[in-house]
This record gives C-alpha cells, structure tokens and sequence, in this order.
C-alpha cells in the first residue's frame, strides 16, 4: 500500500505514529518532499472520482490510502484493513485537535 501525506498535516502525523508504534509495512511518499511526489499526487487527486468530494470542498486529500490494486480510500480503517490491521482505537491517537474559542469543530 501506498500512502500519500504530509507533515504538516495532523491526520498524517497521527497515521505516521500509528504506523511506527504498530510496525506495519506501507510505502510513505511525502508530497511536500519533491515535486515528483505532488506531481504524482495531485494525479490522482485531481482526477481520481474517489476524490470529487475532497475537490468539491476545496480539501487537500490526504492522507490518501492506495491499494496494489489501485483502489483508493481517505478512510483509516478501510485503509488498516487492507492490511489485515484492526480499527484505530482512541489511546492510539497521539496528537488532537485543539479547540478554539467557540469549541471543537
């Protein structure tokens, strides 16, 4: 599996440290590194129907899960369970969202 994120991004951090603390093997392609890798990103992002609604909303899309066979999930779990990993569960995330005045969004 491939998995295309970036740093300054909380969901991608938080895959990030999943992965290390769990140990499982997928293929990390940071897109902020190169711009071979938002080249190959934005591929997909721009024309992958899976990511129409990320589009529509002005959203980034990552981190976006790549199967071998090309299917293609936004979706953590979906993502784990390709892998034959479980759920997520709570204590496993390290970093949160913080709250603003009027509260968590």
């Amino acid at each position: 599996m491939k998995v295309y994120g970036t740093p300054i991004c909380i969901d991608c951090r938080n895959y990030r440290a999943l992965q290390q603390s769990r140990g499982f093997a997928a293929e990390y392609i940071d897109i902020t590194a190169s711009t071979d890798n938002l080249r190959e990103f934005l591929a997909l992002r721009d024309h992958d129907p899976v990511l129409a609604p990320v589009r529509e909303r002005g959203g980034i899309g990552v981190p976006l899960f790549v199967r071998e066979d090309g299917a293609k999930t936004l979706d953590l779990d979906e993502a784990l369970g390709w892998l034959g990993q479980p759920p997520v569960r709570a204590e496993e995330i390290v970093e949160h969202r913080s709250c603003g005045i009027n509260g968590c969004r």
